[in-house]
């Protein structure tokens, strides 16, 4: 008892000396390796509690600043009555648009966090939202049946209904499917085969089929496109069974990944145009969160037996090796991944640590390799989560650029909503991650712990 005592007090004393700041501490008095690293940001492993009232804070602000209402704009007055919404019905504004590609990530992200908390108020917060874009859509069409076509043109969910980009249909329809997967009995089969029509039959292509758009350049491929398309293919092959949409959705992610993957980093360029001579490489940390968010989303659905699926495997653990190289000390990304002066950015840091995540949890990536990093990025993020529920940090809306001042000055906002839904994914998946593996601090290092 003596011996075990001494040794106890033995260890109490070398990590109360570590633990501060000494000034004459040499390799025969302290035992340097306990000293406290001065890390910038939280590092450790964070609690499933912790997350939790994270992800609450967020709902709680979404759910006050999302309101779902029409309201007629002349007067001002709510309008509840369907039957009677004219050219002069809009829907109420609140923080953010209740239809953007944004908060189609953020619908599917809250009924991951329903599945992954047992609390079913973010797939009511989903729930409500979608339904009432579906009963609003249905309404607004009646109007356009009118031949009231300059209306239609016009209205607050034009895009919705006729939708001229990607990024108007792909992933709404996926989080539509989403809900429906979820128990959702709403029939959102109009507004599904609307944007799965655009994105099959209406999007522009290449010679070779692959997914284009005609700016900024003639013929540009944008490699944001690969999520504001393929997930909804991939959703709605699991919901139909067809293996076409997953035969589609996986072909245009390996001819996006021919021509936009670079071999020698592990990353994408955000942008290539065909019938340049040289293409100018910038490695934009969200381009490449939805390429990542991309895969993982495919393959969450993907039939095991389906012949790209191996090919999808080994991109996405090329991908991952890549990213995680990038990764700061502060556990954030760069908003250029190869570029340490430009700024660290949160929605694409949000985005990584989900698919990190999720990929260890499906055992698509080594959970010992990269469970550290995926802890890192998540304490990371969560100091960007203020009190208010607000995400900050993240790069608003960006373009197509070649030249570096366009990615390293793009403003930052709390209301960039690309921020919203990659953080409650991550919350979600990391809650996941906890449950089901352990972690321990070894030379004050995070490592997963392996019961021998």
């Amino acid at each position: 008892m003596k011996q075990i005592y001494f040794l106890s007090l033995i260890l109490i004393t070398f990590q109360t000396v570590a633990q501060r700041n000494v000034t004459n501490a040499n390799d025969s008095n302290t035992p340097l390796h306990l000293l406290k690293p001065d890390y910038p940001g939280p590092y450790g492993i964070p609690k499933s509690d912790d997350i939790k009232n994270t992800l609450d804070r967020i709902y709680n602000y979404l759910n006050d600043v999302t309101p779902y209402e029409l309201v007629n704009s002349k007067t001002g007055e709510t309008v509840t009555d369907l039957s009677k919404v004219d050219e002069n019905t809009s829907i109420k504004k609140g923080d953010y648009r209740l239809v953007s590609y944004e908060w189609g990530v953020t619908y599917g992200a809250m009924y991951r966090a329903s599945q992954a908390t047992s609390d079913p108020k973010y797939r009511d917060y989903a729930d409500k939202r979608l339904n009432f874009i579906n009963e609003t859509a249905q309404a607004f069409s009646k109007i356009k049946q009118n031949n009231n076509e300059d209306w239609a043109a016009k209205g607050p969910l034009k895009n919705l209904l006729n939708p001229k980009a990607l990024d108007d249909c792909g992933a709404m329809a996926a989080a539509m499917i989403k809900a429906k997967r979820a128990g959702n009995t709403t029939n959102f089969q109009n507004l599904i085969d609307i944007h799965i029509d655009y994105i099959l039959h209406k999007e522009h292509r290449l010679s070779d089929g692959t997914l284009s758009r005609i700016r900024p350049q003639d013929k540009s491929l944008w490699l944001d496109d690969v999520f504001m398309a393929l997930p909804a293919l991939a959703q709605m092959g699991r919901l139909t069974g067809e293996t076409k949409y997953y035969d589609e959705a996986t072909k245009q992610l390996l001819l996006f990944a021919k021509r936009m993957f670079n071999k020698n980093k592990n990353v994408f360029m955000h942008g290539w145009v065909e019938g340049m001579s040289q293409h100018p490489q910038f490695h934009w940390a969200r381009a490449n969160g939805w390429a990542i968010l991309t895969m993982v989303e495919i393959l969450d659905v993907l039939p095991k037996n389906h012949p790209n699926r191996q090919k999808i495997l080994e991109l996405l653990k090329l991908h991952a090796s890549g990213l995680a190289s990038y990764q700061s000390g502060t556990g954030f990304w760069h908003q250029l991944l190869d570029k340490e002066d430009s700024y660290l950015e949160t929605s694409a840091t949000a985005i990584y640590t989900y698919a990190f995540a999720k990929a260890i949890n499906n055992g698509w990536l080594d959970k010992l390799a990269y469970a550290p990093a995926t802890l890192l990025g998540w304490n990371a993020v969560a100091t960007k989560v203020n009190e208010k529920g607000q995400v900050e940090g993240t790069c608003v809306g960006t373009g197509m650029g070649f030249d570096p001042a366009f990615y390293y000055h793009r403003p930052i906002s709390p209301f960039a909503a690309h921020g919203y839904g990659p953080t409650i994914l991550a919350t979600a998946e990391m809650i996941e991650l906890l449950k089901n593996n352990s972690f321990e601090i070894n030379d004050s290092s995070v490592q997963l712990f392996i019961r021998k």
